[in-house]
């Protein structure tokens, strides 16, 4: 039987894996995200201050539809994306990507499921709406899902 010292299986393992590893290709778009969203944001302005300007006019004009849906709703980072909440509990959250904005709606119930299933010109799944910056959600498809979350938060009490 061989037995080898630590030292001697790390120094056979290093030369075994020689292979270095790249990293992934970006565009300029994905660079800028990626370097926002490694960040830790403070506050909700400081996050969008830290985003490409296009994103940053979808996200601020979604903000503002949330804002005007639920107006007793504050707002602050969880989880690393701006996140309304209300009483104390999850109410809707957003965020970005390389390649699109997201609308969280924090819920996956059957109402819920059946409302995003309806929005047949975006992408959804699991209680979230993606939207390209270029075309920010209308205010009448935000205030609806807001309003249907401040339902589902009120009946949880």
């Amino acid at each position: 039987m061989l037995v080898m010292s630590a030292t001697k299986r790390t120094t056979a393992r290093n030369k075994t894996n020689t292979k270095k590893a790249t990293p992934a290709k970006t565009t300029g778009a994905t660079k800028g995200v990626a370097a926002w969203r490694a960040l830790r944001h403070e506050s909700v302005d400081a996050y969008l201050a830290a985003v490409p300007a296009d994103i940053r006019a979808a996200l601020t004009k979604l903000r503002a539809q949330i804002k005007a849906a639920a107006p007793r709703a504050t707002d602050g980072m969880s989880y690393g994306v701006p996140v309304f909440k209300l009483d104390g509990k999850p109410l809707v959250g957003f965020g970005a990507a390389s390649e699109h904005c997201t609308f969280y709606v924090m819920s996956t119930s059957a109402a819920m499921r059946a409302r995003l299933a309806e929005l047949k010109d975006y992408e959804t799944g699991g209680g979230s709406v993606q939207f390209p910056a270029k075309k920010p959600l209308p205010a009448a498809l935000v205030s609806t899902l807001v309003k249907a979350r401040i339902a589902e938060v009120g009946a949880a009490r």
